[in-house]
Formats: structure tokens, sequence, C-alpha cells
């Protein structure tokens, strides 16, 4: 297998995404949408005010499966929040006909009660199969925060494209309780995905050890911080060990943590329904297979510096972004030895 770069000399990537007509969108982190098409190059004016804090900034970038006719796309960034500091919101803009600005854009969803430090922003947005979307948040470096369902901070939420609450979310009309959760007791969720059934997936990372790949289920609790199977960076324990009545495990986890990134299924070919993880730390994309989910491979070259962003792309190919390399490649099974 051959690692292919596409884009390159980029700063900070954190994600992409594909247009039908071939331009590659990439969100570099400090606050610029880059796009690409062939040798032709530019950056896409019209984003919103962004706050870059720690890990916070432009973050990720989705583009629903009805572009070629609305031209919407979404993108979730750190914003600057009244009250203090800054929180994960998503932001709905229409791509202008000649692809160089956004129009219309406005944040339709931004998390209750901004959070101080720049941690655990979570942010990765996918589209559901019924069109709504998940978004994920991170506790913002404040654990106890993911157990309190009166905060969106540690949780995946279920909005609508306008930002609005699904009737069907599993806490609608509960006192105390963000509408938009969909599930709590999550650390920092940089990854997800949805899988070949409509499933959805989310990879979380762990403190010291612990890193999760969660099968997400309606109006669950993921555990963190009563249970985890990492410990603090300290050495010390987390919580009441790794399991409690009435919180869900993992399918599978990492120990040590590979810092886990974004998540991708694969359709067709030698991969059918395997799962695909990058690894911030130990710099490879994990091939995961099976039933449950087990790591089987480990992708791994000068390329796969600091996987941030995978995905299968519209040629069939698996695509990754290295922010250590500052690029965007291509890997196509069988190419090369």
């Amino acid at each position: 297998m051959v690692a292919q770069p596409v884009v390159e000399g980029l700063d900070i990537p954190w994600a992409f995404g594909f247009l039908p007509d071939g331009t590659i969108l990439v969100t570099e982190r400090e606050g610029a949408l880059v796009a690409q098409r062939g040798e032709d190059r530019w950056t896409i004016d019209g984003l919103p005010k962004i706050e870059v804090d720690g890990q916070g900034g432009l973050l990720d970038i989705l583009v629903p499966r009805d572009f070629a006719t609305s031209r919407e796309i979404f993108l979730t960034y750190s914003k600057a929040q009244f009250v203090r500091g800054s929180g994960t919101a998503v932001y709905r803009a229409r791509l202008s006909e000649d692809g160089r600005r956004l129009e219309g854009g406005e944040t339709i969803f931004e998390i209750a009660r901004g959070s101080g430090g720049g941690f655990h922003f979570g942010s990765r947005i996918v589209e559901a199969s019924d069109g709504t979307l998940f978004v994920t948040v991170g506790d913002r470096g404040n654990p106890e925060t993911a157990q309190d369902r009166a905060m969106h901070n540690g949780s995946v939420l279920r909005i609508t494209r306008d930002g609005r609450v699904p009737a069907d979310n599993p806490f609608v009309g509960q006192s105390g309780v963000q509408p938009e959760i969909w599930s709590w007791g999550h650390r920092n969720p940089q990854g997800a995905a949805v899988d070949g059934d409509g499933q959805l997936w989310v990879i979380e990372h762990g403190a010291r050890g612990g890193d999760e790949v969660n099968r997400i289920e309606k109006g669950a609790n993921y555990g963190w911080p009563v249970i985890a199977y990492g410990v603090n960076y300290n050495g010390s324990s987390i919580g009441v060990g790794t399991a409690q009545e009435g919180m869900k495990q993992p399918v599978y986890y990492w120990d040590p943590s590979i810092a886990p990134s974004d998540m991708a299924f694969f359709r067709g070919g030698n991969w059918d329904g395997q799962a695909f993880v990058g690894s911030l730390k130990f710099d490879y994309v994990s091939r995961l297979s099976g039933n449950p989910l087990r790591e089987v491979e480990r992708i791994e070259g000068a390329a796969t510096s600091r996987v941030r962003d995978v995905d299968q792309g519209p040629d069939g190919a698996l695509w990754f972004l290295s922010e250590g390399n500052g690029a965007l490649y291509r890997l196509v099974p069988g190419e090369g030895s």
C-alpha cells in the first residue's frame, strides 16, 4: 500500500470533506477553510468568528448527502461565549456557486454554559440516516460535568439541520436535562461514524489508558468519570473501577492510549464493513474488524504522522489527514508493497 499526498502545506489540519465536483475541503484549526481541486487551491471566505483556544478552533466539517441540491455545509468550531470561556458550536452555510465563499451562514447550535480552558471540545459531526445530525462534545476538562445532564459537556447530541431538538430525542420534556443529549458520560469523543446499518459509533480519548470504541445507544450513560479503563495522569485510579450497573461498556479499548482521532467505516472490497481509526500518539491508522470489533492491523509509515481524520473517498480509497505532516493522503489497497 502506498500513501499518496494530495493536499500538502496545511497548517494544523483537523478535518476534510469531498464535494461532488472533485473539490476537497480541509479545515485548519487556526481558522481557515482550504479548498483544492486539481492544481487550483484557495481559501473560502465567510467563516464565523472562531475562538482559537488550546485544542479549540475550526474543527470538523460535514458535507451532507444532499449537497448537490442544497449546497449546504456544516462546520464545528469553538465559539466565545458570554458567560465564560468558549464552547463547541455548529455553523451552517451555503457554499457559493463559484465555491469561494460561505453565504447565509448562521450558528445553529452552541453548548450551554461555556467552560474555561482549551480542552476536550469533542466536535465531530455526523449525518444520521434520517438526516439529523450527531455532534460530539467533550467534558471540557471538567470530568464531573459529563454526568451532569443540565450541561451539554461530555455527551453525544442529536439536532436537526436547523439546530432544533428532534421530538424523539430520549430526554425531551425532562426537567433539568438538556434536550439535545442523545447519550452522556463521555470524556472527549473526537471520532464518530455511522456504519452500513445506520448505527452510530464514537471513538473516545481515555486519560492514561482506556481509549474507547463505543457503540452508541439512545439515552445511554457511558460512565465517565465513574468508570474507566485508564488511570489519571498522576497514576491514581478513576471512579469506582471499570464497571457499574446502568453504565455501558466499550466494545473495544486501547491500553496504553493511542490518542484516537476520527473513525470511518469502509464500504466495498476486502475491507467492507471494517473500521479505521487514526492515532495521534503512535502515528498510525488502526484497522478494526470482527464482531465485536478488534484491532487487526496498524497501517503506518512516514505519512501517518499524527493522523487527525480518516474517511473513504468518492474514489473508493481510504484517505487520511496527517496533522504532523500537514498533508492529506489517499491509500489504495494493493498498491505497491
